[in-house]
């Protein structure tokens, strides 16, 4: 009988700010697994960052070294992180860019903040840019009264389906080249 050929599939790091951001990476990784199982993408927590994007992306570089010293390097790396602490420091600020670019990391960034970005995946809500993280979270509740910070994959995923992501790929720039080098809308 022939042996199984093992399929490699590619690795992709993506760095989370905090639990509510991994599961929702870990909803669109399953939703991915809908669509080809070609991809293996690898959410990270990034503990303690506190916010600080740099202080991030300096947690993502330990963690990225130590994860391709015992396995394969990442084909590609993703940090999806909130904006509303960038401008505090401009001098913090143009260290998180260049940290990222030095380790070959695209940010993601949720503009204002991770209830937000999930806002603008529900109906009638794409163009919604709520100007703080309070409000967002108040408009959240207001479209999804359910939501609880913060989500796992499985609770997203009862609210949230392909069609969702979709709508955010659409109007979210930087998500769209994460959606679109993990294949699930190639551009």
């Amino acid at each position: 009988m022939p042996r199984k050929r093992h399929v490699q599939r590619r690795r992709i790091f993506i760095g989370c700010e905090g639990d509510g951001e991994r599961g929702y990476i870990t909803f669109i990784a399953n939703t991915l697994e809908h669509v080809h199982s070609r991809i293996y993408i690898d959410a990270k927590l990034l503990r303690p960052g506190g916010g600080d994007p740099l202080a991030l992306v300096q947690v993502a570089q330990t963690i990225i070294q130590r994860e391709e010293r015992n396995r394969e390097p990442y084909e590609r790396k993703f940090l999806i992180i909130d904006n509303d602490k960038i401008g505090i420091s401009q001098n913090r600020d143009q260290q998180a860019y260049a940290l990222a670019a030095r380790i070959g990391a695209s940010f993601i960034w949720q503009i204002t903040a991770h209830e937000a970005l999930l806002l603008r995946h529900l109906p009638g809500c794409a163009m919604r840019r709520p100007p703080s993280t309070a409000t967002a979270e108040q408009q959240l509740r207001r479209e999804w009264p359910e939501y609880a910070k913060p989500m796992s994959a499985a609770a997203i995923g009862r609210t949230l389906d392909i069609e969702s992501l979709r709508q955010a790929n659409g109007v979210e720039p930087e998500l769209a080249v994460f959606l679109s080098e993990i294949g699930l809308f190639p551009a």
